[in-house]
């Protein structure tokens, strides 16, 4: 009984000690485990994240063209009122209301059928005096050597050239009354003076029009092209001349002076017009001088009246920095900017900065070629830490504000499963 007992106390030690030495290397195993997936990794100074990347832009000063927007009406380079010179009842309208109509193209009808018969009346007389011109003319041609002859008295002869003379004087008054009731008669037939578009009729057929005054009956306006009245304040005006004269700016060449056209819905208009005069006069109610420009409307999209915004290039400005918009912070204090040094760190500089057009600021002081100035990832700025500088790209239309080429986060991986029991 003995022996058994010291067998069985043997052999349970010698599982013990295979499980212990299994045990060992397992909790090794899941120690180191535990170090790759539970803790994280001890790093060098600073976290050992990589540095964070910013969009710059590298300042390079160039000749910029500074553009003034004006306020502006649209206006028909040509206006004509369409009206009755002849007395008589509207019989036709011979046009579609809001087409176009060529210059001499007939739009109405007056009844004709007096002035048909003034006509005839004036020619009657015309053939009549015609006919006292042929005998008064043969008389005195028969008279002529009558009176070489001494067969008749020299008065009958001077009475004979008279009355030639005086027939011819009544057939050119005939001709005159002919040619009156022509142009009359043609004036029952209203044809249009320009080339244009026609509104609405403003007189209806049966009407008794042109009775003491010449009605109008409708009006066609030409809008192609059209002109572009707008208006620049004196002070302005001035502020840019002494700016030319003290050689701050340049003025524009003659053929850079496009006008461009910024409709009210805020798109601008695909054709450059150009700038045809500036007034002369000052208004005195308002302390404005007023500008015209041509501006093609072939597709007849833009009409007469329509309320437009006008980018005029009246200057250039020589060296100077153009900055994205986003770029510059502008408060009540000043404006600035967040400049990249060459050791990654960013600081913040106030500049100076001008007008602004087509989105870009105009920076006048405060920055030097060649430095690189933030335009995109302010939000990953973490104090004084360096970032990394990369050309800014602008987004394309329609796409999100998150920056291109940004890493997705990372999903969470999932937990190991638990261990299930035995």
């Amino acid at each position: 009984m003995a022996l058994t007992k010291s067998i069985t106390s043997a052999s349970f030690l010698l599982r013990a000690c295979r499980a212990a030495c299994v045990a060992v290397p397992i909790a090794v195993l899941f120690a180191a485990c535990g170090a790759k997936t539970g803790e994280a990794p001890k790093g060098p100074p600073g976290g050992g994240m990589p540095p964070a990347e910013v969009g710059v832009i590298t300042v390079a000063p160039r000749s910029v063209g500074l553009t003034t927007e004006l306020p502006g009406r649209l206006e028909a380079s040509r206006v004509a009122q369409v009206r009755a010179r002849v007395a008589g009842i509207l019989q036709k309208r011979l046009f579609r209301e809001g087409s176009d109509v060529a210059a001499g193209q007939l739009l109405f009808e007056i009844d004709s059928a007096p002035y048909r018969a003034s006509l005839a009346s004036a020619e009657a007389s015309l053939a009549r005096a015609q006919a006292n011109l042929t005998q008064a003319a043969t008389q005195a041609e028969r008279f002529k050597p009558l009176v070489e002859a001494n067969a008749i008295s020299k008065q009958d002869f001077v009475n004979a050239v008279a009355a030639q003379k005086q027939a011819e004087a009544d057939v050119a008054a005939a001709n005159a009354a002919v040619q009156t009731a022509q142009i009359n008669l043609g004036y029952a037939s209203v044809t249009s003076p320009i080339a244009g578009r026609i509104g609405r009729t403003l007189v209806t057929e049966g009407a008794l029009v042109g009775q003491g005054e010449a009605t109008q009956l409708a009006l066609v306006q030409q809008i192609n092209p059209l002109y572009v009245n707008f208006t620049q304040s004196t002070a302005e005006v001035l502020r840019l001349r002494k700016a030319i004269e003290s050689g701050k700016l340049k003025r524009s060449a003659a053929d850079a002076a496009g006008v461009r056209v910024v409709l009210e819905d805020g798109t601008e208009y695909a054709r450059t017009g150009k700038l045809l005069f500036a007034d002369l006069t000052v208004d005195p109610t308002s302390g404005q001088i007023m500008l015209r420009a041509e501006l093609p409307n072939p597709e007849g999209v833009l009409l007469p009246g329509m309320y437009v915004r006008v980018r005029l290039q009246q200057a250039q400005a020589n060296e100077v920095i153009e900055l994205p918009q986003q770029a510059v912070t502008r408060s009540g204090t000043g404006d600035s900017v967040m400049v990249v040094g060459a050791d990654g760190k960013v600081a913040p500089r106030s500049v100076k900065v001008g007008s602004a057009q087509d989105g870009q600021w105009i920076v006048l002081d405060g920055l030097k070629p060649g430095e690189q100035v933030m335009v995109d990832g302010f939000q990953k700025l973490r104090g004084d830490a360096p970032v990394k500088a990369v050309p800014w790209q602008p987004a394309a239309p329609g796409a999100s504000g998150k920056s291109e080429g940004a890493p997705a986060a990372a999903a969470p991986k999932a937990a190991p499963p638990a261990a299930a029991g035995k």
